[in-house]
């Protein structure tokens, strides 16, 4: 699918060829279910379990409490390779390294591991492209390609906890701590397979990951039935709401998706995930020179959110390639946050990590599409 027209909105994505079937598909009784299936005993689901998702071990002939037999039984069955490196790039002295994978369709994703000295953040990808066309976001004008499965998210986090554990990230061994779904595609578009990998991630082994929902952070543009949905799950995962714009005549442009759900709808879906859960709301907002970022806009953001169980997460732009929209300037940027803070809004502005390796989300998975169409291949590391 190429870009979409200005207003377009695709929010069901086009079948595919599903991608097969895997381990992390399946919660504990699906995988005791499949092992059964295979003819094997369901204890070896807790077996095999443990060493994907405690052990991290990806490669079966090392798992030597498993038969051999029922180990090349199990990895025909239920561990196909879902991703494969096309290339990855990393700035920060090695601390940041952005990913390119395909899918065994030929899609491409990206992900993004973030070491910081007091956690580890994997940042995403649930769906290859984006249906919401926002004109800012690379993604968003690639257009939506398909929905990932819920394995294939997962094995975005399992491989960079993988790399951790092998010393390949500078710092030593160390834990994937923080998962954001920030990464290409709208999650909620994506619903059920984006809430079952938060439960993979969050269920005590051997079923999942052991993960806190606390230092897990699912966004959204504004799909206001998905957000309530969201807040009945159970998961108190960090929501985040990607605003860019406090009003409905801008946002419309910025946020298409506006168009459906305005902007009180969304927040009002937004208070209502907080009552539920107790858990702070982020609001993104990416900065955008002389189009969001002037002083009675800020001052219109803070009407809507004084004395709200909220946290506004200011975001430099990271232009695309070609755009017209550029990054606030500087001293924009500090009056947009004095405006807040004297309102009594917290406000912090946004790490910019990655803005050297084409940071902005969808940019190199673009890229490497665009080499793939030349006939060129995909990139070397």
């Amino acid at each position: 699918m190429g870009a979409l027209k200005p207003g377009e909105l695709v929010l069901e994505a086009p079948r595919r060829g599903r991608p097969p079937r895997h381990l992390m598909d399946l919660d504990m009784p699906g995988r005791k279910q499949a092992m059964a299936e295979l003819g094997l005993p369901a204890f070896r689901a807790d077996q095999v379990s443990r060493q994907w998702l405690a052990r991290l071990s990806d490669t079966p002939d090392e798992w030597t409490d498993v038969p051999s037999d029922a180990r090349a039984t199990v990895a025909g069955a239920l561990l196909p390779t879902l991703l494969t490196p096309v290339r990855s790039i990393s700035c920060d002295d090695g601390m940041t390294v952005k990913t390119v994978w395909r899918l065994h369709d030929g899609a491409l994703v990206e992900s993004v591991l973030m070491r910081y000295p007091d956690r580890v953040t994997m940042c995403i990808s649930s769906q290859a492209g984006c249906g919401m066309n926002c004109p800012f976001c690379a993604t968003g004008q690639a257009g939506l390609t398909r929905n990932l499965s819920t394995a294939e998210i997962v094995e975005q986090v399992l491989a960079g906890a993988r790399s951790l554990q092998r010393g390949e990230v500078p710092g030593g061994p160390g834990r994937v701590s923080n998962v954001v779904f920030m990464g290409m595609g709208e999650p909620l578009a994506n619903y059920r397979a984006v809430v079952d990998a938060v439960r993979r991630l969050t269920d005590p082994a051997p079923g999942g990951l052991g993960m806190s929902a606390r230092g897990i952070t699912v966004s959204t543009v504004g799909l206001v039935p998905r957000i309530r949905e969201l807040a009945t799950e159970g998961l108190p995962v960090t929501l985040a709401v990607s605003l860019h714009a406090p009003d409905d005549e801008l946002r419309d442009t910025l946020v298409p998706i506006n168009t459906r759900w305005a902007v009180t709808e969304v927040l009002d879906a937004a208070w209502e995930y907080t009552e539920r859960t107790h858990r702070r709301v982020s609001i993104e907002y990416a900065l955008i020179k002389d189009i969001n970022d002037q002083p009675w806009r800020a001052e219109l953001l803070a009407d809507l959110l004084v004395g709200r169980l909220v946290h506004v997460n200011l975001i430099p732009l990271n232009p695309t390639p070609g755009s017209v929209w550029t990054a606030s300037s500087a001293r924009a940027e500090r009056e947009f946050v004095r405006v807040l803070a004297d309102r009594g809004v917290a406000v912090t502005v946004r790490d910019t990590r990655g803005r050297e390796i084409d940071g902005a989300c969808g940019q190199l998975a673009a890229a490497d599409a665009g080499d793939d169409a030349a006939g060129r291949g995909s990139m070397a590391p």
